[in-house]
């Protein structure tokens, strides 16, 4: 009996020796190392999408400047299709600028891409009705064309 019990003593020993807790040391590094890629790319994303100011302007006040880098970031993820990232952005624009017609217009395309017909045709509405300055004739009327097609004429 005691022999049994050192026999079988041996044996789990030998199960839990250098070799299975090298083996798991290696997983836990492989995890962590993940988990770093996981962390740095979660921070490229963050960073990516915040590094001008979104600050609220002045209700009828543009930055263009804040609206021209947010709608050419915007563009860049509708192009690599990544469409719920460009629809931040193109938010960040019209925050920017709502008075612009072609910030409306770019976040109405990207609503009606993603299937929320109600906001594409609410984004719409305030392309077409864009007035003055921001009236960027173009996207004034792309905009009224997709209204039209949408049946929701302004």
């Amino acid at each position: 009996m005691v022999t049994a019990l050192i026999t079988m003593t041996a044996i789990v020993l030998t199960g839990c020796g250098p070799s299975a807790a090298d083996a798991n040391q290696r997983q836990l590094q492989d995890q962590q190392a993940q988990l770093d890629q996981l962390k740095q790319e979660v921070a490229a994303l963050q960073t990516g999408h915040s590094n001008y100011n979104t600050a609220p302007v002045q209700p009828g006040s543009c930055d263009t400047a804040v609206m021209a880098a947010a709608t050419r970031k915007g563009g860049d993820r509708m192009a690599a299709g990544d469409t719920t990232t460009a629809l931040g952005f193109y938010q960040d624009a019209v925050t920017a600028c709502s008075t612009s017609a072609a910030a409306q217009l770019n976040l109405a395309n990207t609503y009606e891409a993603i299937g929320d017909r109600s906001e594409a045709i609410e984004h719409y509405r305030a392309a077409a009705a864009a007035t003055g300055p921001d009236a960027d004739a173009a996207a004034v009327g792309q905009a009224r064309e997709a209204l039209n097609r949408l049946g929701a004429s302004s």
